[in-house]
């Protein structure tokens, strides 16, 4: 319990001032999207919490308002779903920052799974499950190891490790990692990968 409250704590330390700061690059970014694109500047959308409990998830929009919002992520910069500026936006996970407000709202942590879709719940096995024993986090483990370019059961091996390894230093650890990554603009996109590339992922992960 204790764990809990100074992780909540640490997560409004870092969240309040960091969003505060930002605010003009949230104004923008806003304008930048308005002015490029028909549609609203933050995409909402609902997502399984801690517990599996729904909530509603934030990003800029970075996707043409006439596709399909769960269909697959773009697997390039050049996918004709993408908006001129939210090609840039993923580039450098501008579009993650609207999510500083589900931290403050109490909804996600800083560090932890990242947020899936609620149908995804179905399709998860018990060990698999034990991610939902956290908030969900604006990074974590599947962030700094290889983000979006992971099979979907790698990313979920690492989010369950991460449960059952979480302290105050990984997260640290994380947090700093994560800096890299982003700058990096490592793993932004999906990639596509054969039935055997995913199964020997899970086993390298497992």
């Amino acid at each position: 319990m204790l764990r809990k409250i100074l992780k909540r704590i640490c997560d409004l330390l870092i969240s309040l001032p960091v969003a505060v700061v930002l605010l003009p690059v949230f104004v923008v970014i806003g304008v930048a999207i308005k002015l490029t694109g028909k549609g609203p500047i933050v995409f909402k959308q609902q997502r399984a919490g801690k517990d599996g409990r729904p909530f509603t998830f934030y990003k800029f929009r970075t996707m043409k308002v006439e596709v399909d919002s769960f269909g697959p992520s773009p697997k390039s910069g050049q996918d004709p779903r993408l908006t001129r500026v939210g090609r840039f936006l993923r580039e450098y996970s501008l579009d993650e920052l609207p999510q500083l407000f589900n931290v403050l709202k109490g909804d996600m942590s800083i560090v932890g799974p990242r947020p899936l879709y609620i149908s995804q719940m179905a399709e998860w096995n018990e060990r698999q499950k034990k991610r939902q024993l956290v908030k969900p986090g604006l990074t974590g483990l599947s962030q700094i190891h290889g983000r979006a370019s992971l099979t979907q059961e790698a990313k979920l091996a690492l989010e369950v490790e991460y449960v059952k390894k979480q302290s105050f230093w990984l997260d640290i650890k994380i947090i700093f990692l994560t800096f890299g990554v982003v700058f990096g603009k490592k793993g932004v996109y999906e990639k596509q990968y054969s039935e055997k590339e995913c199964t020997r992922g899970e086993k390298e992960l497992s």
